[in-house]
């Protein structure tokens, strides 16, 4: 009930969904229409998933696919992100490099959401890190800095660095 909304979300994170399926063309287009997916491709093995997902990374596209079955493994592995549904086959979460414990689309929405947020914070930390590591190092080196105040100075930028950092136990 929740995948039109996932879909739309996933969209609106500027990423292009694509319904790939070994299911009938038929059965495929009524789920696409359904939760609105424009990009359908049916009745594919599990070589041809391997395959798109290959020639989707050929034309320079950063894959994430997600799948929960015996099928779904090779191409799981293959993407640069693998997203195992938790309710699917133990060879697709082998092969994931996330697995969803919930079985609802929403949570790759989360997932996404959740791994830009702590990119972004990786950043901001190590911009503030050697920031202050360029600012500190040459004053120092030049015996213009007191070691103490130096010490201080460093205990406050990795105090920094770990509040930044739980700022995202906060996500939602």
């Amino acid at each position: 009930p929740t995948s039109r909304q996932a879909v739309a979300d996933l969209r609106d994170l500027g990423l292009e969904p694509v319904l790939l399926t070994g299911d009938a063309l038929r059965v495929a287009d009524a789920v696409a229409a359904e939760v609105g997916i424009e990009h359908v491709e049916a009745e594919v093995t599990p070589d041809d998933k391997l395959r798109t997902v290959q020639r989707l990374q050929a034309e320079g596209r950063v894959v994430a696919m997600v799948g929960d079955g015996v099928n779904d493994a090779a191409a799981l592995a293959a993407a640069d992100l693998g997203i195992a549904m938790g309710t699917g086959t133990d060879v697709a979460i082998a092969a994931s490099d996330l697995t969803l414990v919930s079985g609802d689309l929403s949570a790759a929405v989360v997932a996404v959401r959740l791994s830009r947020a702590t990119l972004r914070t990786i950043r901001t930390n190590l911009v503030w890190a050697f920031g202050y590591n360029v600012a500190a190092l040459p004053l120092a080196v030049a015996g213009l800095l007191n070691p103490m105040i130096a010490g201080v100075a460093m205990a406050a930028s990795s105090v920094l660095v770990v509040t930044n950092s739980l700022r995202l136990r906060r996500f939602d």
